[in-house]
């Protein structure tokens, strides 16, 4: 590994951390890109950065990843949509080692700055019981009732952060995402989440000429969803801010399941016949960001509208489907 540099990018091979080192290899900053995944399984490779393939939950390969680095974005995580993290509890939560071993070894390397990319999956479930919810504040985290399994392991990761800075004087940024979309992100497989899932199954509809989808639920429960543009800038602007208080980074327009398929459908020029998958897993009724803080804070909103994020989106996800059935 190079000895000194700008910034390093955990999870580096991932959908949000991908477009991250593209956007800071632009502003001329040296990158080191890190990933758990062989390098053909990364979402994008930039061959202007230090691309690493490193087990981040072992400590000597954590204080490896962050030597010479000024900042450190901690994105590596074992996550996925919603079928992925209710099936799979345990695996998040041992997500644990990851986010610890790189706090201690960016603090004991002397790291200028740290950002710690949560989740709204930290929120109390029984504040989103109701799909015409209010949007979910930064102190409605508390009394904890996060999501099993992920979002025990994203609030106990923000509590880390938060003593690290109040014991040692470490300076720790850390944003709650919600819902991250766009291209270059997983769209099959299993670990997709609704935006992508949506997409692909429209595009199929469209491909096979055999216009039906199947949803997941009865299509009522709502979110909001961030552009992945949104997300890289919102990122960076907490990660260089003064605040160190957990805050929401996500869109504000809230959307039922069905309105997101109506979009999609709007960009392709198609209806579907929709078939409710009952049983499936959804996730909470309803959750929204609520950006009052953020506001306050950074005098940010998200500038990207869903229906511009989904074309882009769509566009990007129907020749993925179209090259894989070739």
């Amino acid at each position: 590994m190079s000895q000194q540099v700008d910034v390093v990018v955990a999870g580096g091979g991932g959908f949000i951390g991908g477009h991250l080192v593209g956007d800071l290899l632009a502003q001329g900053l040296t990158v080191r890109s890190v990933d758990v995944k062989p390098r053909e399984d990364w979402y994008q490779v930039h061959h202007d950065a230090e691309n690493v393939v490193a087990d981040l939950s072992l400590l000597e390969s954590a204080r490896a990843g962050v030597r010479g680095a000024r900042q450190v974005y901690m994105l590596a995580a074992d996550m996925g949509g919603m079928g992925f993290i209710e099936n799979n509890k345990a695996a998040c939560m041992m997500s644990v080692l990851t986010s610890t071993h790189m706090l201690q070894a960016a603090h004991e390397a002397g790291v200028e700055g740290y950002f710690y990319s949560s989740s709204a999956c930290v929120y109390a479930a029984g504040k989103q019981t109701d799909p015409d919810l209010t949007a979910l504040k930064e102190e409605d985290a508390y009394p904890a009732q996060p999501e099993d399994g992920y979002g025990w392991e994203k609030l106990f990761s923000e509590r880390m952060c938060r003593h690290y800075a109040e014991d040692y004087g470490f300076a720790t940024r850390v944003a709650r995402y919600h819902n991250v979309y766009g291209p270059h992100g997983t769209w099959t497989g299993g670990r997709e989440k609704a935006p992508a899932a949506v997409c692909r199954k429209v595009a199929e509809a469209v491909l096979s000429g055999e216009h039906r989808i199947e949803i997941w639920g009865d299509g009522l429960q709502s979110r909001s969803f961030m552009y992945i543009d949104d997300c890289v800038h919102g990122s960076q602007m907490i990660m260089n801010g003064d605040s160190g208080i957990p805050v929401n980074l996500g869109s504000s327009e809230l959307v039922t399941i069905n309105q997101l398929v109506d979009l999609v459908e709007e960009i392709a020029g198609v209806r579907c016949e929709r078939s409710y998958r009952l049983d499936a897993p959804q996730g909470v009724r309803g959750r929204n960001s609520d950006n009052t803080l953020i506001n306050e804070i950074h005098g940010w909103e998200p500038s990207v509208t869903l229906l511009d994020g989904l074309e882009t989106t769509y566009a990007w996800v129907y020749d993925q489907v179209k090259r894989s059935q070739q």
